[in-house]
């Protein structure tokens, strides 16, 4: 069986004066990737996609060099589109994030809707599964489109109960190809490069 291995990026370097989408990884979050780039269950990827967004670029050049397969960027895998706002701090963003997922087809603060955000990175997730058709397949992104990735692929309504765990990023969910089908919901990177098959 394929796989997509959707994997969130881990921490950042968060700075309220640089645009969200410039925030680099943090020296934890290089660490993070650079230690989970030998997890066995990476075996089988010949292929990494990300985000234009510089934290997902940078995991996913860690990986793309680790294990000397093909990095390519695909802009539709952003994130869900807050430049409304632009940055928040943690405790506006935690209440903005809730109203995003519980009110998926309103704008929550002029944000995309999280009903598009998901039909988006659905959309981009089967063509890139329809691209590549050997091998297994990593995207390094964002928690939030995750979540809704999951949504989608566990047949449930929108929903931050299947947000992923903590604050820091780092986590995976893993999906068969070419359905998108739940093999494991949320793992972290640790976890995941733990395990031995």
């Amino acid at each position: 069986m394929r796989r997509l291995l959707f994997i969130t990026h881990a921490d950042v370097l968060i700075d309220p004066n640089v645009p969200v989408e410039r925030w680099p990884l943090n020296d934890k979050g290089r660490a993070r990737h650079e230690a989970f780039s030998n997890a066995p269950c990476l075996d089988g990827v010949l292929t990494v996609y990300s985000s234009a967004e510089q934290k997902a670029l940078d995991g996913a050049e860690i990986l793309s060099k680790a294990r000397g397969i093909p990095h390519r960027i695909e802009t539709l895998l952003h994130e869900n589109d807050r430049t409304a706002t632009g940055f928040l701090p943690p405790e506006d963003f935690e209440q903005a994030a809730d109203a995003f997922f519980a009110h998926p087809t309103e704008s929550m603060r002029g944000w995309e809707r999280a009903c598009d955000a998901q039909a988006r990175v659905v959309s981009v997730c089967q063509q890139i599964a329809r691209t590549e058709t050997e091998g297994d397949i990593a995207i390094v992104g964002h928690g939030g489109v995750g979540a809704l990735l999951l949504c989608y692929a566990a047949g449930v309504e929108i929903s931050r109960s299947y947000d992923q765990p903590g604050r820091g990023g780092g986590n995976v969910i893993i999906l068969s190809l070419p359905t998108l089908s739940v093999i494991e919901s949320w793992q972290s990177l640790e976890t995941l490069s733990e395990k031995t098959s």
